[in-house]
């Protein structure tokens, strides 16, 4: 993996592929039960060995939470939340880095 600056929320390129950053917020549709999270968590494993990084947090106030996930293409992030939207309302937003962003100007 190479990284091309200091800033963690640089764009990383790892086998010549581009990374893309997604932040998701999340709302659960019922309240969450402990079979829903064990299966996330085995969720989260997998995408790991796939190359997809996503990050969770649980929140308070209008959101119950949001993920922040590095996904090579939005496909790829699409075939990772699909499976979710009978349990989760999922509400996602491309993040580009602030360094990108300004090259942009």
């Amino acid at each position: 993996m190479k990284l091309y600056s200091r800033e963690a929320s640089r764009l990383k390129v790892e086998k010549e592929v581009m990374y893309m950053f997604f932040i998701t917020l999340v709302k659960w549709k019922t309240a969450p039960k402990k079979e829903h999270v064990d299966r996330f968590t085995k969720t989260l494993e997998e995408l790991e060995k796939q190359g997809v990084k996503m990050r969770t947090y649980w929140t308070l106030g209008r959101y119950d939470g949001f993920t922040i996930t590095e996904a090579p293409s939005e496909k790829e992030l699409l075939k990772v939340l699909l499976p979710w939207r009978d349990m989760v309302e999922l509400e996602t937003m491309v993040a580009i880095p602030r360094g990108e962003a300004i090259k942009l100007l």
